[in-house]
């Protein structure tokens, strides 16, 4: 069973950048592909914005991005401390939300049903 918990969220300005961390402090972070949503207010959960996979894509990649964040955003993990990070950069004021953390089997975080969510955490991009 995950634990996941997000951290370094706030108010940052339009064209900055945030770097996101996710910990598990429940279990085998290392066995899941990782990966990150977002929910703006008013607007329905987005994601997978990124997806950070154990072994590898089928495409034969590492990792996946939304179109959305491609180029901007960055997914990463350190599986040694079991943590997991979203680097932003170039963020608008269309980046603004909830974001979250999520881990499981790959096919499910692909199909918008992560097996673990972390709690969320808010990211302001303002003008």
């Amino acid at each position: 069973q995950l634990h996941l918990v997000e951290s370094g969220g706030g108010l940052v300005q339009s064209g900055g950048s945030r770097r996101l961390s996710c910990v598990d402090s429940g279990g085998n972070l290392d066995q899941y592909a990782v990966g990150w949503y977002r929910h703006a207010p008013g607007k329905e959960h987005e994601g997978p914005l990124c997806i950070n996979s154990r072994d590898g894509l089928t495409n034969g990649a590492d990792s996946y991005y939304a179109d959305s964040v491609k180029g901007r955003f960055t997914c990463s993990r350190d599986n040694a401390k079991k943590t997991v990070y979203l680097q932003m950069n170039n963020l608008n004021p269309e980046d603004t939300a909830v974001y979250y953390c999520v881990a499981g089997v790959l096919n499910r975080l692909a199909a918008k049903s992560p097996d673990y969510w972390g709690q969320g955490i808010q990211v302001t991009v303002s003008l």
